[in-house]
């Protein structure tokens, strides 16, 4: 039997207890290096730009933009508990700027025609066919719409939180959010969610 200590002993600085030191959750922890956090919430990050565009090669495109931006700014970003803000509006920002230079349709001319979308194969599982009736839903929404559904949402962040991540006022984002809901109510791909 060992004789106790004397003297004062500092609770937070033993383990022997049996208690861990406090861990910071893998959101707000401080970062060593750009590439750490990258590793660390690129798959997050990249969700969240694959629900701001149409299809996955322009959600990695946007999102490398972003984690470009955020590498220049890296020096200058003290609270790294606040990266995945930093960067989910260095998102909403590229996007943004994206819309506002609209893409010009492509017209097939001569013999040369554009190849058919392929229309993906029904998956027999009741939830993935959901899930995928309601993301095309989404997808038809106005840009602007589907940026506010997909944070309040996706990301669930609450009113005001998306509100100042897209710079706008609280009740700019409930009637946005209130017109984006009517309009998927009414998609006929959902009717049977009814």
């Amino acid at each position: 039997m060992t004789p106790p200590p004397s003297g004062p002993v500092c609770a937070g600085a033993s383990t022997a207890a049996g208690r861990r030191p406090a861990t910071v959750p893998a959101p707000y922890a401080a970062y060593p290096s750009f590439t750490s956090y990258v590793r660390a919430r690129g798959p997050v990050l990249l969700r969240t730009a694959r629900s701001l565009t149409a299809n996955a090669s322009d959600a990695e495109d946007l999102l490398q933009t972003a984690l470009a931006k955020t590498f220049v700014a890296w020096e200058r970003i003290e609270d790294h508990r606040a990266l995945d803000g930093y960067v989910r509006r260095a998102l909403l920002n590229t996007r943004t700027s994206q819309w506002r230079k609209r893409k010009v349709d492509e017209y097939a001319c001569g013999d040369e025609l554009p190849e058919p979308a392929g229309v993906p194969a029904p998956d027999p599982a009741e939830r993935q066919v959901l899930h995928d009736a309601m993301w095309r839903a989404v997808m038809k929404l106005p840009d602007r719409q589907r940026a506010m559904v997909v944070l309040r949402y996706y990301e669930d962040l609450s009113e005001a939180q998306t509100a100042e991540v897209l710079g706008v006022s609280v009740g700019t984002v409930k009637s946005a959010v209130s017109r984006a809901l009517g309009k998927l109510r009414e998609d006929p791909e959902l009717s049977p969610v009814r």
